[in-house]
């Protein structure tokens, strides 16, 4: 088993953990450290357990709030998929489409006749 030293607040811990899971604990202590130092920069030196309990309910407070959002999230997410948005995406009619490529010729012709008769004079 591996070991892993870490402090929490104004003590030092040592725990023993399974290879390969010493990054884990270490993160999870960095964490808990972080909100300890945060508590006790704002209310002094306080006994071990009582700084362990605040830790813990400012942690757990922090993760209820993600909980909420990754079920709000997960709400939307369930709604849009289940009504996807419509997009409609215009087609044109092969009818229409032959029409317009009947009077983009007749123009041309015009267009030809025209450039004729103005060479004409």
């Amino acid at each position: 088993m591996a070991e892993v030293d870490f402090t929490i607040g104004h003590k030092n811990y040592t725990l023993a953990c399974q290879e390969g899971e010493e990054r884990l604990l270490k993160r999870a202590a960095a964490m808990l450290d972080a909100e300890a130092q945060q508590i006790l920069s704002q209310a002094g030196r306080l006994p071990e357990p009582r700084l362990l309990l605040l830790t813990g309910l400012m942690l757990a407070d922090r993760f209820s709030a993600i909980e909420d959002r990754a079920a709000a999230a997960e709400r939307e997410l369930q709604r849009l998929k289940s009504n996807p948005q419509r997009v409609e995406v215009p087609v044109v009619p092969p009818s229409i489409a032959e029409g317009m490529a009947e009077l983009a010729a007749r123009a041309e012709a015009l267009a030809q006749k025209a450039e004729e008769s103005l060479d004409l004079d």
